[in-house]
């Protein structure tokens, strides 16, 4: 009876640890990606989740280029399609792009075959709206499971994931943005953000880019330096 007990609490446990590494951030075990450097490198890296959107990415790549900042935004797909016009003007103003799957399922849920599909048609998107074909992939919601990465680098994508969440989608304010991020930046680190929403298009990023420009403002002035990720990850 108490082996029978112990083996099933044991598979309760198992199955709650390998639950848990599905939506981590900073796991590995369901296959390499990058989350950023070494604590207390002065450079971090913002990444914007969920558009192209209107107006809130035009927005954003006004305050960037006012910082001389480079940043990378990951895409949805359907979105691309609705608004190639914005695609295009995030790469034109030399920011990095990546995929971000074509409608933002959870892929904890998705086949590998659905996982190919959502990826290689939100790739082939981007590449027609901007004549770029992106080399980075970030999982909805940081969700994946056995397979999900190894089907991303079997179409050409390196995974990003970050260390820093700032909870902007539901924030009330930039403030509780900034405060989120101030808590755990330590140098280093891939920032997330959003400048759409994977519920509608038009969400409301405000907060978003208010909190960006301050951010920008002040971690600058503590002697950071704001990256893409592809120049975090090869040192440019």
């Amino acid at each position: 009876m108490l082996p029978a007990l112990l083996g099933t609490v044991a598979a309760c446990g198992a199955a709650t640890f390998a639950g848990l590494h599905t939506m981590l951030p900073s796991s590995q075990l369901y296959g390499s990606s990058f989350i950023g450097l070494p604590k207390g490198t002065r450079r971090l890296a913002l990444t914007y989740d969920d558009g192209p959107n209107d107006p809130y990415t035009s927005q954003l790549l006004d305050v960037l280029a006012k910082h001389g900042t480079k940043a990378t935004f990951f895409l949805i797909g359907k979105y691309v399609k609705q608004r190639p016009d914005i695609v295009r003007r995030v790469v034109e103003a030399g920011h990095s792009v990546g995929n971000h799957t074509w409608n933002h399922p959870n892929l904890i849920f998705c086949s590998a075959a659905e996982t190919r599909r959502q990826i290689s048609e939100t790739q082939k998107a981007i590449e027609e709206a901007c004549g770029i074909r992106p080399t980075l992939f970030r999982p909805p919601f940081g969700g994946r499971r056995p397979g999900t990465f190894s089907v991303a680098r079997e179409l050409g994508l390196t995974p990003i994931m970050w260390g820093v969440t700032c909870y902007d989608w539901s924030a009330i304010s930039n403030e509780s943005i900034e405060r989120k991020a101030r808590e755990q930046i330590r140098g280093g680190d891939v920032i997330l953000l959003h400048d759409g929403g994977h519920k509608g298009f038009g969400a409301d990023r405000s907060h978003t880019v208010k909190a960006t420009a301050n951010l920008l403002r002040e971690y600058s002035e503590q002697g950071y330096k704001f990256v893409s990720v592809p120049e975090m990850m090869t040192g440019v």
